[in-house]
């Protein structure tokens, strides 16, 4: 039951009053660890092809039995020790891991700069949320990509979190994110970590295949309470849900999409070399500035939806398991 108390008022007080911008956030801990270990490791293996596949094998392997054993060592303590002590800080620790509320704040910066400022302060709002380069980026390019950004996230940042703490509470939650963060951090295809970053990036592809699909059809059904077109919604994401290099971030893309009626994804350059990627979704209508607005509501609903159905799923095995 302490991981049904702890999901449900984590993502609750992640929605109240998100993460404290004075206290060091756990994600930055781990990509210290990530940095720090990848330092090391490439000190240690030759830069041969299997040397860099060896090597990025090792970090992955560090970094997935730390992030795993150290939150489960502190609760398993303070759970044995004093119990409203660990229930607490597993409270604390789903709200930090779960960025609903952060994704909300940092998308709605663009907004607000397209809004009420201009073209070069929206571009370099959304170059803090985007891996993109942004400096070129029209309006409906920004726009776009703080859609898109807002999709790929709902599955990343919270749904597939969730996901894995209602399986076996905030360790595997912790575990995730560590997998999540090498992803980011070392999942490139460029000469760097084309092969260190190639194990992080297919175990990243693997823990996400589920709850990207999860996440991709409550966003189906979200766009029925959210007064969009689920239908649409429907349509578009069984036919471009695969329309990505990724086999996890059009799930979500597709499904916001069709439900906005918009068309996302197509070329776009990162570290300026272009990339050819297919479009996702049909062109009913121009993207426009309160589609950031549509898209965080739409991600809010299927947030609230997924978790509590993994609540109620939770519960159901307590109930089979105790009685």
């Amino acid at each position: 039951m302490n991981v049904v108390i702890a999901l449900a008022a984590g993502f609750l007080l992640d929605f109240l009053i998100g993460d404290p911008r004075w206290m060091y956030h756990p994600v930055c801990l781990i990509g210290k660890l990530i940095s720090l270990l990848e330092k090391g490791i490439r000190k240690l293996f030759p830069k041969s092809k299997g040397g860099q596949l060896a090597g990025g094998c090792l970090e992955v392997l560090l970094v997935c039995a730390l992030c795993l054993v150290i939150p489960f060592g502190i609760l398993w303590i303070l759970y044995k020790y004093c119990f409203p002590a660990g229930l607490i800080l597993e409270i604390f620790w789903c709200a930090q891991l779960i960025a609903a509320r952060s994704l909300k704040e940092e998308s709605m910066k663009v907004y607000h700069a397209l809004k009420e400022g201009t073209i070069e302060e929206a571009r370099y709002a959304v170059s803090m949320i985007v891996g993109r380069d942004t400096q070129a980026l029209t309006e409906a390019g920004v726009i776009k990509a703080a859609v898109e950004t807002v999709a790929e996230n709902t599955s990343d940042g919270i749904v597939a979190p969730a996901f894995y703490m209602a399986i076996g509470g905030v360790p595997l939650m912790f575990l995730y994110k560590g997998i999540n963060t090498m992803d980011s951090m070392l999942g490139y295809k460029n000469e760097k970590y084309l092969y260190f970053g190639r194990c992080a990036a297919k175990l990243d592809d693997l823990v996400n295949y589920i709850p990207a699909r999860i996440s991709g059809w409550f966003m189906v059904l979200a766009a029925k309470f959210c007064r969009l077109d689920k239908k649409q919604a429907a349509h578009i994401y069984l036919r471009d849900r695969r329309n990505h290099a990724s086999p996890n971030s059009a799930q979500t893309e597709a499904a916001m999409a069709g439900a906005l009626n918009v068309q996302l994804a197509g070329d776009a350059w990162y570290f300026g070399k272009l990339y050819k990627k297919p479009f996702i979704g049909d062109p009913g209508r121009p993207v426009e500035t309160e589609d950031i607005v549509r898209a965080n509501r739409l991600a809010y609903v299927t947030d609230a939806l997924s978790i509590a159905v993994f609540l109620l799923i939770r519960l159901a095995v307590v109930f089979v398991v105790c009685y």
